[in-house]
């Protein structure tokens, strides 16, 4: 078992999701993987970084974004998604009272009309 670089699947995340990516059909073969493809997206979801800025160990990023709209077109993630669903990951996970907040009137409570539109101004 090879250790992940950041960002990447392990061997045993792979083995769970790989009968889902289609096999290569037609054409010439592509020198790009699935699970390269895959890894390549989730370095750029993970990272925050533009399709042009993807490293070059995993290939050309038109090559990965032809493949990741072809994914989406085919509605492949939700199929991974709903395969994954029972195994969340809570490595981020952190709920806290002090950054989720919301406006006292998001919690229902009584709109108070305006204070100045009662004030009459005197002439």
């Amino acid at each position: 078992m090879t250790t992940p670089k950041r960002y990447e699947l392990e061997d045993a995340q792979w083995d769970r999701i790989k009968g889902y990516f289609p096999p290569y059909r037609t054409g010439r073969p592509s020198s790009l993987d699935n699970r390269t493809a895959l890894n390549a997206l989730l370095w750029l979801m993970r990272s925050g970084a533009p399709w042009r800025d993807l490293p070059e160990r995993y290939g050309s990023w038109k090559t990965v974004y032809s493949r990741f709209r072809a994914w989406v077109s085919s509605g492949l993630f939700e199929q991974v998604f709903l395969e994954l669903i029972d195994d969340p990951d809570m490595e981020n996970l952190s709920l806290d009272s002090t950054i989720v907040r919301a406006h006292q009137k998001a919690t229902g409570a009584k709109k108070t009309p305006n204070v100045w539109s009662k004030i009459k101004l005197l002439d």
